[in-house]
């Protein structure tokens, strides 16, 4: 049976990172992977979404509506547009992050309120300062490995494999900020 797991976050939140870590991961331990990115205008801060379906066979990387086992959602707006593609029992886990969109800066819309406490109230939700956890680890930017650590609890993937993954998926000279970040999601 396969697991459906999306990721979604804003341009240079580092979701492709993160679903490269995710797809090397589940390919170093046996699956049929397939990954699809589906780009908004990720360089200019727009909605970036990616599909990782794994099992022992799969057939297409795209996730329909309510097919997600989980999504990762790595800002607060972007797990509200995904919310749809949850299945029933799935769980979302949400960084609490807030980043404004383009119509929101130029003042032509709002951003909603009370975003997390609406998805919460409908599906099972994990929400994190990943933010924090980053900081901590020691740079902003390992918040997408901040959040995958988290995923990773949930999966059946021992945690060495996702160590091993992180050291031949990432830049050399960032691999011990890396595993630290991993290390905080996944032991929070």
């Amino acid at each position: 049976m396969a697991k459906n797991i999306m990721i979604v976050g804003v341009g240079g939140q580092g979701t492709l990172l993160a679903s490269r870590i995710l797809g090397n991961t589940v390919i170093n331990e046996g699956y049929d992977v397939k990954v699809s990115e589906v780009h908004g205008m990720s360089q200019r801060g727009g909605s970036v979404v990616t599909y990782v379906k794994y099992g022992d066979k799969v057939y297409s990387p795209i996730i329909d509506r309510g097919e997600a086992d989980i999504i990762l959602a790595f800002e607060t707006l972007e797990a509200y547009r995904a919310l749809p593609y949850l299945k029933k029992g799935g769980c979302m886990i949400i960084n609490n992050q807030k980043m404004n969109p383009m119509p929101v800066i130029t003042g032509a819309a709002k951003y909603p309120e009370n975003i997390t406490e609406k998805i919460s109230s409908k599906v099972r939700t994990e929400i994190v300062d990943a933010v924090s956890l980053a900081k901590e680890a020691g740079s902003i930017k390992a918040v997408n490995v901040v959040l995958i650590g988290i995923m990773a609890k949930s999966t059946d993937i021992a945690y060495e494999r996702w160590v091993e993954t992180i050291k031949q998926t990432v830049p050399e000279k960032f691999i011990d900020l890396n595993l630290k970040a991993f290390a905080l999601g996944y032991n929070l």
